[in-house]
């Protein structure tokens, strides 16, 4: 027997802490949701709160606003069910996700898997769940259970399956890294199969701190074949029927410690419904699906934290060109100011792709040369710093100007500014505390200089932005004449090597010297990305892109006596 039902996946973009605004969103999709006829709307993880909501759940004023919300939101849930994800308090605290109906909240579900690696460390916030949830609606067995309760097993799953569970709702907020899209869509086919029912899977979208939320919100069949993907970095509301064979065999029941919640959710006669079209997202590329990771990140970081504007350093380089074109792309031209800062060290074709840059992307610059600030403070340190040759300190100067002025606008206009690192000079500590690194945001800084260049060409691909001398010129600080990054830093294609095999994948010294790597280039790089921790924790936060950035993904100790390169 085939039964349909109309589902509504709601891939939202909250805004962590907003309780009165994320419930007020969630009350308008929900009436949406309704309009189009559906039978149930299903929200993404801790929708009522934004994920992740890291220490607001410790403050006890916090979590009662939340469950107030909650209340709020179910006494406008009519004519169908909703379900949304909250912080729940039963003693200890869970991520829950409450089943709404009728003017209430009909059930609860609490995570079961509580992930603890990378970005997550849910286990310092939340207990585990222990009941598996089931709701029927309109003779169809739901089952609704949380993100990574689908990853770090199938067990919660599967025990749903086998007591009758024909679609299996999975409410997540899954962080974007390049690859993670078709991994995603890898398991949840997997798990369809493996469960013999439905999946329904509804990410989160938006930019919270360093981590971007995809979406790609899913339908995905028992044979596990993808019914239908939502688009990435949009939120939106997606309305599908999904017919149900309810005669389809379940898998046998396991030894699970488990147990089960069975609730009824009773709807009015099926109306007339609206007719609706589906369509699968297109096909994504990796390189635009970075901007647009890059794009949503800065957007969602620069407005939810209550900016108009933003100023960034314009040296005429490939980091600067391609964090102005991105914050262009995020923010429009209006709300973009690049700062020339000239020094006697500066040549005139960085200045000319400078300007040439600002005219492509129509933004407004101001020039602020750095000769005369520079010149004062080697004046007042000569004494201090008598019969010592120049070196790093006098080049750290210039960079420190350009900070200070660069902070002196966010003062006195306030505008945030944008620091133009990448992940390769992070790694290695290229960049001057207090100088090139002072700023809100590091739009880059978990893009290798490699990436960059990729993604400036593809960005030129789609319109001639970033002047061309930019793309062939070698990289320079332009801090000394003739410098180029090349005098301190090893090849780039081979820097970003060994940084995507040690952070991302902990290769050790023997393992990057086994990938062809020279010993001793890999020996300076690994004392490089050592001595460099300090001044990573207090670079300011950036898109995550990759599966290990710099932060809350990777957290090495400052201090400490292991020296990996001997």
């Amino acid at each position: 027997m085939t039964r349909t039902v109309r589902v509504a996946l709601a891939q939202m973009n909250p805004l962590v802490g907003d309780l009165q605004g994320n419930s007020k969103r969630i009350i308008s999709l929900i009436e949406q949701a309704k309009q189009a006829a559906a039978d149930v709307v299903v929200f993404p993880e801790l929708t009522l709160t934004g994920y992740p909501p890291e220490d607001l759940v410790l403050l006890p004023s916090f979590v009662t606003e939340n469950l107030n919300c909650l209340q709020r939101v179910a006494a406008q849930v009519h004519g169908l069910a909703a379900i949304v994800g909250f912080v729940d308090d039963q003693n200890s605290l869970l991520n829950g996700a409450a089943l709404l109906a009728d003017g209430g909240v009909v059930a609860v579900y609490h995570k079961v898997c509580l992930p603890n690696y990378g970005v997550f460390d849910e286990k310092r916030y939340f207990a585990s769940g222990q009941k598996i949830l089931l709701v029927d609606i309109r003779g169809v067995c739901f089952a609704v259970n949380i993100c990574e309760d689908i990853w770090e097993n199938a067990e919660v799953s599967e025990f749903a399956a086998a007591h009758g569970a024909q679609v299996i709702a999975n409410l997540s907020a899954s962080p974007y890294n390049m690859g993670k899209a078709a991994e995603r869509e890898t398991l949840v086919r997997k798990l369809a199969i493996e469960t013999n029912a439905t999946v329904l899977y509804v990410n989160c979208v938006g930019g919270q701190d360093e981590l971007v939320f995809d979406g790609q919100t899913m339908i995905v069949n028992p044979d596990g074949q993808l019914v239908w993907r939502g688009e990435q970095f949009v939120e939106k509301l997606m309305v599908a029927d999904i017919a149900v064979d309810t005669s389809r065999p379940r898998p046998p029941p396991g030894a699970w410690p488990y147990e089960l919640q069975r609730v009824s959710v009773t709807l009015p006669e099926s109306p007339q419904r609206p007719s609706i079209s589906v369509s699968a997202a297109k096909p994504w590329s990796e390189l635009q699906e970075v901007l647009d990771a890059l794009v949503l990140g800065t957007h969602d970081f620069v407005r939810k934290n209550g900016f108009n504007k933003v100023v960034l350093g314009l040296s005429g380089g490939i980091d600067s060109a391609l964090t102005a074109a991105i914050a262009v792309q995020a923010l429009g031209a209006d709300n973009v100011v690049g700062v020339l800062m000239p020094s006697r060290f500066t040549s005139k074709e960085s200045i000319d792709d400078a300007v040439a840059l600002a005219t492509n992307l129509g933004i407004k610059t101001i020039t602020v040369p750095i000769e005369e600030a520079v010149s004062a403070f080697e004046k007042i340190l000569k004494p201090v710093f008598e019969n010592r040759p120049r070196d790093v300190t006098e080049e750290n100067l210039q960079a420190r100007a350009r900070g200070m002025i660069l902070m002196a606008l966010t003062n006195k206009f306030g505008w945030l500014v944008l620091t133009t690192g990448n992940k390769s000079e992070y790694a290695t500590g290229y960049c001057t505390l207090y100088g090139d690194m002072v700023g809100g945001f590091a739009v880059l800084k978990d893009v290798p200089k490699t990436l960059v260049y990729r993604l400036s060409r593809f960005m030129n691909n789609q319109s001639p932005i970033i002047p061309e001398n930019t793309l062939q010129r070698p990289p320079t600080a332009e801090l000394r004449h003739n410098q180029r990054d090349q005098d301190t830093l090893p090849p780039y294609e081979i820097l970003d090597r060994m940084i995507s095999a040690h952070v991302e994948g902990n290769a050790d010294l023997a393992d990057l010297a086994s990938q062809g790597i020279p010993r001793e280039t890999a020996s300076r790089f690994l004392a490089m990305i050592n001595r460099s921790e300090f001044k990573r924790r207090q670079a300011p936060p950036g898109v995550k892109i990759t599966t290990r950035a710099f932060g809350r993904d990777r957290r090495m100790p400052i201090t400490h006596g292991y020296k990996p390169h001997l």
